[in-house]
């Protein structure tokens, strides 16, 4: 299976069209059809079905896409890196982000290393702490941010400066607002919107046994969402503060939880990892930052 063969495969699969894909990817419609055809002899299983006009994935393909992904990702990184062994001017790190304000920290600390790295890149992936640490497994990123403690038979770690709070996240109209703090009994019989990561480490941390009665009606992955969700009704948002919107032109709100509940964000690498050399200069500047 070859590199370029996955890239022509992944055209193919973005435009839906051997043609069009053909005319991208500089090469002839004959050539690009016979490649593809000899990528699934090679695999043994068809990866299109061919319409009259249009080429749709298989449930075969959608796996190779998702894995040529996966590869050319890779490939890509490992290249960069190559360029950047004798480019100490510049290059490029990948890190993955768990979404929180602390990331702003982080943030500081690129600024002023591209000061002295004019050159250097940075290509940030967002998502929750279960996706960007499988991403630094896959060894698709260099560094990952997360809010959960780290397995540290598995990584090194920096903790960043300060907290996240958490907090109920709900219309300015509702009459919880007028509270200060939410407490667990305002939270029994509500229609709750969280996290399942949240679910698992933090609320649980918060109120123990006492999880398993909440009325959890839906989970998301990312903040943002969920709020779209509570400014229709579906319920209220459990999450960290400053993530959402709720400054005095939003329809929202936010009120910490009583006890108070704080979750601490890690910078994380795998132990022993093998850096390029731009990537060991941004962690020196990491770890001077949060050290």
């Amino acid at each position: 299976m070859e590199i370029r063969v996955l890239r022509y495969f992944l055209e193919i699969a973005r435009t839906e069209n051997m043609t069009r894909a053909a005319e991208i990817l500089h090469i002839s419609q004959p050539t690009l059809s016979r490649q593809i055809k000899e990528l699934e002899q090679e695999l043994g299983k068809k990866l299109f079905h061919r319409g009259s006009t249009t080429l749709t994935l298989t449930e075969e393909g959608m796996l190779l896409r998702k894995r040529a992904e996966d590869i050319l990702d890779m490939v890509d990184k490992t290249t960069d890196e190559f360029k950047a062994l004798d480019e100490i001017t510049g290059g490029e790190v990948r890190i993955g982000c768990a979404e929180s304000y602390q990331i702003k920290y982080l943030a500081r600390a690129i600024r002023s290393f591209r000061e002295s790295y004019p050159l250097f890149r940075y290509h940030l992936t967002s998502g929750n702490t279960e996706q960007v640490i499988e991403r630094l497994d896959k060894g698709l990123i260099d560094f990952a941010a997360i809010v959960e403690p780290p397995n540290l038979e598995k990584y090194n770690y920096l903790e960043m400066r300060g907290t996240n709070m958490w907090g109920l996240v709900m219309p300015k109209t509702d009459p919880l607002a007028s509270k200060e703090q939410i407490c667990f009994e305002d939270l029994a019989t509500l229609p709750l919107i969280c996290s399942e990561q949240g679910l698992k480490y933090d609320i649980t941390r918060w109120c123990g046994e006492k999880a398993d009665i909440l009325n959890i009606s839906g989970t998301v992955n990312l903040p943002y969402n969920g709020s779209v969700f509570v400014k229709e009704g579906l319920g209220y948002l459990l999450a960290f503060e400053q993530l959402i919107d709720t400054g005095t032109d939003s329809a929202l709100c936010f009120r910490p939880l009583e006890p108070r509940l704080e979750t601490k964000m890690f910078v994380v690498w795998k132990k022993y990892q093998v850096f390029s050399p731009i990537a060991g200069l941004l962690l020196d500047k990491i770890k001077k930052t949060f050290g």
